[in-house]
């Protein structure tokens, strides 16, 4: 009886602690505190939001997080008939990571994406070696934008779940199916403007081969001695 108590008067102060967090908030049905706007005017813990249909397009319900004010973690998308229509998930309030989206049949498409932080837009990504796709090298580069596609894309036929199309992206750019090569403009000297950071470091030719090429330039053949049997 006593530990019912105490669990009670515990269960009391949580819950007042909870609200006394919140300038607005709703509770459900079980009690749960919904839709809490904090003393800073930002949207804290768990929300349930109605959205009406505009322009033709219909309405929707969508429950999540919300961390200061923005999206944080898994979403879930619901039409007004209460089915599952999204499940997104957010970091700093943009898309990242693998979202899916459905129809009454089942999952239609998966998107994948890659959220920036605004404090640090800098991210160290895994670029393939250009010759080797095996071999992959770490590259620091600054990410443009709030959130970017980057990893596989798919689409599933309707009904059956067969996967008709798959396209990949490398930070909001479509690799080329027929080509292993990534190709990133200013990816070599995206590390310029970080303090600290390994900045590559250019090989100089030998005097020896500088001293031939100089020698040799505007021929149209030149002769060359390496090692091959003739």
């Amino acid at each position: 009886m006593v530990i019912m108590k105490l669990l009670l008067i515990a269960l009391l102060f949580i819950t007042g602690q909870a609200y006394s967090q919140c300038k607005n908030y709703r509770l459900n049905r079980n009690g749960d505190t919904l839709n809490c706007v904090d003393y800073k005017d930002l949207q804290q813990g768990k929300w349930v939001v109605k959205v009406d249909g505009v322009r033709g397009e219909p309405g929707y319900d969508e429950e999540g997080i919300f961390k200061d004010g923005k999206k944080e973690g898994f979403w879930r998308i619901y039409t007004t008939m209460g089915d599952l229509y999204a499940v997104e998930r957010f970091r700093w309030g943009n898309k990242d990571g693998v979202s899916q989206y459905f129809n009454i049949t089942g999952l239609v498409r998966e998107e994948s994406w890659k959220a920036v932080n605004p404090a640090n837009p800098y991210d160290t990504i895994e670029v393939p070696d250009p010759i080797d796709p095996y071999k992959v090298e770490m590259k620091v580069v600054k990410i443009d934008g709030s959130t970017v596609k980057h990893g596989k894309w798919k689409y599933y036929e309707s009904g059956s779940g067969k996967l008709v199309k798959s396209e990949n992206y490398f930070l909001d750019k479509k690799e080329d199916p027929s080509s292993m090569l990534v190709n990133i403009s200013g990816l070599d000297n995206a590390t310029d403007s970080i303090p600290g950071a390994k900045k590559p470091v250019a090989k100089s030719k030998p005097q020896a081969v500088l001293d031939f090429e100089k020698k040799n330039s505007g021929k149209k053949k030149v002769k060359v001695i390496d090692g091959r049997t003739f």
